[in-house]
């Protein structure tokens, strides 16, 4: 019974993030979201957090750590500054790394004993399609994701050994407002790049995020999902 499962989904207040809650709880998931303003799409439960913080994940999620029900993270929190590295103030710098790395690590890493005392769950962190296409004038962000993933690879092998699958879904640029002020020309040259040289929508993701966290992906873990292939 999916109503049996918890979900946590953070980013929830918005864009994909807030697509996934909505899809997630009308297919019957007990789904909670975590965002830093504390909000998340109607009839979701919404708790105030700041996963770049450990602190805030150790004071704000320590409900969810302690859920019986907790099968699934949706990490979906992120954020993105187009910019070329010579010219990224370092505030900026470290802000991007801090909620994209340090935040998955924080998010992953505290609610991993509750995984394994529940011995079993699934894990999707988000990564980007920019990581192997290298694009050009986004090399902090892509450092970041590019951490999520080699993260992500190495816990998949440390939480098998509990039935946890941990995967990456790396997307194309998707209409949210962390694009929204990218040209339109820059999003067209990361399209062309890909295998499948067309623009995705939500629901795309949506699809491979319940694919990932149903009971038939058990044998799928430490992959990375290049969204239009790369």
């Amino acid at each position: 019974m999916k109503a049996d499962k918890t979900i946590l989904v953070t980013g929830s207040s918005r864009g994909l993030g807030a697509s996934i809650c909505s899809a997630l709880q009308a297919d019957g998931y007990h789904v909670i979201g975590a965002s830093r303003s504390g909000k998340a799409p109607d009839g979701i439960e919404a708790i105030a957090c700041d996963i770049g913080e450990y602190q805030s994940v150790k004071d704000n999620l320590k409900s969810v750590g302690k859920m019986k029900s907790l099968y699934g993270l949706v990490n979906a929190a992120g954020i993105a500054s187009m910019n070329l590295a010579i010219s990224t103030p370092p505030e900026t710098i470290e802000r991007i790394i801090r909620t994209n790395l340090i935040g998955t690590i924080n998010v992953n890493a505290f609610l991993a004993k509750r995984f394994v005392r529940n011995k079993g769950g699934r894990i999707i962190n988000f990564s980007t399609i920019a990581v192997p296409i290298s694009l050009k004038g986004e090399s902090i962000y892509i450092a970041s994701k590019a951490g999520v993933e080699g993260f992500s690879k190495s816990f998949a092998r440390e939480m098998a050994d509990f039935n946890t699958t941990v995967n990456v879904i790396a997307p194309e640029p998707i209409e949210t407002d962390l694009i929204a002020k990218v040209p339109a020309a820059s999003i067209q040259r990361i399209i062309d790049q890909q295998i499948i040289p067309k623009q995705f929508t939500k629901d795309d993701i949506v699809d491979l995020t319940r694919m990932l966290l149903s009971e038939s992906s058990h044998m799928l873990s430490g992959q990375v999902f290049n969204v239009g292939g790369a």
